[in-house]
């Protein structure tokens, strides 16, 4: 497997690990009671974007690694899902 396809798998996850990520410890500002005028009620009280962006890359090095574990070492990739293609006569 090339440096290019580890690399991007790993960006994949970490795109799907960040909107996983994205909701937790969330606190509205309906929540807090504190509503900023000219903003909406379900807007974050504090945005902890480095927080959010450690945890997600975190998470994401270990499913990929667990990925590329699987896939490379034991050979449980993609091309282990059996296909069943119709014949065409």
């Amino acid at each position: 497997m090339t440096w290019f396809s580890i690399f991007a798998v790993y960006f994949v996850i970490w795109w799907i690990t960040l909107f996983a990520v994205l909701p937790f410890g969330l606190r509205t500002q309906a929540e807090d009671n504190h509503v900023v005028p000219g903003t909406v009620e379900s807007a974050p009280t504090r945005f902890r974007g480095l927080r959010i962006v450690i945890v997600t890359s975190i998470a994401a090095a270990v499913i990929h690694i667990g990925w590329y574990i699987l896939s490379d070492r034991f050979g449980l990739g993609f091309d282990a899902i059996p296909r069943f293609a119709p014949k065409f006569y």
